[in-house]
């Protein structure tokens, strides 16, 4: 394989590798090729060495300490927050709360929000091609309250198919709750007109935005959403860290999702108070380390330019389409315009199992993802029991492409049109 080549003018990426220390790593023998970045992405050595710094010099809890350690961990975790309110363009940083991840942003918002607002005869739209994380909290405030789940069909391009969404947004709905982009279809969905005609009714957007925040730029208020969330490990960030963003209003509304330490103004045996948003959704002793190296995350990123990210992944992405389509006998699901999707690229090939794709591709030390990607509603839409999953991001670059393209040639060598008793 050729030496990594720079892929877009804005964004030099063989600079970009040097800063990622796993990625000089060999794999069975062979250079990592790394494109399962929708699942997770690579730490760069920035990202590494805040965490270590932290626990190497000023590790304290936060919030709670008159010393200097606490002070320092406290600058560091609330600067943090700043950097991600200012990174979606919030208004304030009182409507960033770190959580674990998207999921439990997702979950927190179902919790207390929908379970105390709902009731029968409610509705909640979604979409068929959300991640289960954006499906399940629902499907149980649904069963908890009476209400109804509704869903947006897709085209045969898996796009959304908004021709009856005036019936499905109506006086019953009360919240929508969609992916901005699709973890498997790669589908970028319209949220800023879902929002506006869901706030036309009354009803309360939700976006999933743990594809889309790391690939392009994202402004809460041009999506006019009432909740965001996003999840620090996809963006370049540590595991265990996420947001949620929600608008004052609504999070001062909302009861605590979990109860404990911080997240209190006063207490007696009886009765309690509770603080100020975001801390009031902040129980216990936070992921101080996670939010920390978050935000050097999105230093990194910053500089780089979410501008130019995003022209990347539309680049990279378009060089994997044109390439995967040589490949004979392979289906490719999603868009076919990179201008409508990210850096994601789900695909069959006829008669080999997408788990058997992927271990041959590991002997060659190329990672992608193969199974259902959270996503089973979606492959039962798509008649399929999984998919192979390339995922793009800002370290990758059209070499890569080329050895995955040589490895899935492989593949079908190997198999030779069979996939161990198992079918598609």
């Amino acid at each position: 394989m050729q030496e990594t080549q720079e892929v877009s003018s804005g964004l030099d990426v063989t600079a970009i590798r040097r800063d990622f220390p796993i990625l000089e790593r060999l794999v069975r023998g062979k250079r990592l090729v790394y494109l399962d970045n929708a699942a997770t992405s690579q730490k760069p050595q920035v990202v590494i060495d805040s965490l270590s710094h932290y626990y190497q010099y000023y590790n304290a809890n936060v919030h709670r300490g008159v010393h200097t350690l606490s002070d320092e961990a406290t600058d560091g975790f609330e600067q943090a927050r700043t950097k991600v309110a200012r990174f979606i363009k919030a208004k304030s940083s009182r409507g960033v709360v770190f959580v674990r991840g998207a999921t439990e942003g997702l979950n927190l918002v179902a919790s207390s929000w929908a379970r105390k607002r709902l009731k029968p005869g409610d509705e909640i739209l979604l979409s068929r091609m959300e991640h289960h994380s954006n499906l399940i909290p629902w499907q149980l405030v649904a069963k908890e309250t009476g209400a109804k789940l509704r869903f947006i069909y897709l085209n045969v391009d898996g796009s959304m198919n908004l021709t009856n969404i005036d019936a499905l947004i109506n006086e019953r709905t009360k919240l929508v709750a969609v992916s901005h982009m699709s973890n498997v279809l790669g589908t970028i969905n319209p949220v800023k007109q879902l929002a506006a005609l869901a706030h036309a009714k009354g009803a309360v957007m939700v976006v999933d935005g743990a594809q889309s925040v790391p690939q392009m730029p994202v402004d809460v208020n041009e999506l006019d959403c009432d909740f965001l969330v996003f999840s620090g490990h996809k963006m370049l960030g540590p595991t265990g860290i996420g947001v949620l963003y929600g608008r004052e209003a609504l999070l001062e509304e909302m009861e605590p999702y979990q109860g404990g330490g911080s997240m209190i103004a006063d207490v007696s045996c009886e009765t309690a108070t509770w603080n100020e948003i975001p801390y009031k959704f902040e129980a216990g002793t936070p992921d101080v380390a996670g939010a920390i190296g978050l935000g050097t995350a999105i230093d990194y990123l910053q500089r780089l330019g979410m501008a130019n990210v995003r022209q990347h992944e539309l680049e990279i992405t378009s060089y994997a389409l044109d390439a995967l389509s040589t490949v004979k006998d392979l289906m490719i699901f999603g868009p076919n315009d990179p201008e409508n999707r990210g850096g994601v690229i789900s695909f069959n090939i006829f008669d080999i199992h997408p788990h058997d794709v992927g271990t041959i591709l590991d002997q060659q030390g190329i990672a992608i993802r193969a199974g259902h990607h959270c996503c089973q509603p979606l492959m039962n839409w798509l008649e399929v029991p999984g998919t192979a999953r390339a995922s793009f991001y800002v370290y990758n670059a059209r070499d890569e492409v080329d050895a995955l393209v040589a490895g899935l040639e492989k593949a079908k060598q190997i198999m030779g049109g069979f996939s161990l008793g198992r079918s598609l």
